[in-house]
């Protein structure tokens, strides 16, 4: 996750002779990196990371952090929890890609019974609710992008879902599904 730009930072810096951080700011970065939950394999990716950012710090034409050590220290503590975040990302998607291969399925007759109440639930709903329920749930799309898409505020999109989530949940009771 970490190697892309920490090769093109070596590259960079192979041949000078004044590397940005002293060997006590890498041992702290590196022990930031590794309390932050960052895998010892990933260690040096990550303190390359660190330079790559000072250097492009000094390259824009900006000045020096006053205290390179605390700068870099609170560098690494940022690129650990990218680190974990970029982590939980995959295993999210891991666990989606698994629920789409492996799908959980009710009885047939209890699976045709739902799917007719819910169509027949879908189709009493005014239009733009039923749009953003089919885009939600269906489409598996965010608030977000249904609210782009759709040129509307994202607290819209988020009272049409209640509103229709709720008109959807009153029909199966009502008509004893669920």
């Amino acid at each position: 996750m970490l190697r892309g730009r920490a090769r093109r930072v070596r590259e960079a810096h192979t041949g000078t002779g004044d590397d940005p951080l002293d060997a006590a700011q890498e041992r702290r970065v590196r022990a930031v990196l590794a309390l932050g939950g960052v895998p010892q394999a990933d260690l040096p990716d990550g303190v390359q990371q660190v330079r790559l950012r000072l250097l492009e710090r000094a390259a824009s034409g900006r000045e020096a952090p006053r205290d390179v050590a605390a700068w870099a220290a609170v560098v690494a503590s940022n690129l650990a929890m990218d680190w974990h975040r970029a982590k939980r990302r995959q295993e999210r998607l891991g666990e989606r890609l698994a629920a789409l291969r492996e799908p959980a399925h009710p009885s047939g007759e209890d699976s045709s019974v739902l799917s007719l109440a819910v169509a027949q639930g879908l189709d009493e709903l005014p239009d733009a609710q039923r749009q953003v329920v089919v885009l939600r749930f269906y489409a598996d799309l965010p608030v977000r992008s249904i609210a782009e898409q759709l040129g509307v505020p994202e607290g819209t999109v988020k009272s049409r879902l209640h509103t229709a989530v709720r008109a959807l949940r009153a029909r199966l009771h009502e008509d004893e599904v669920v």
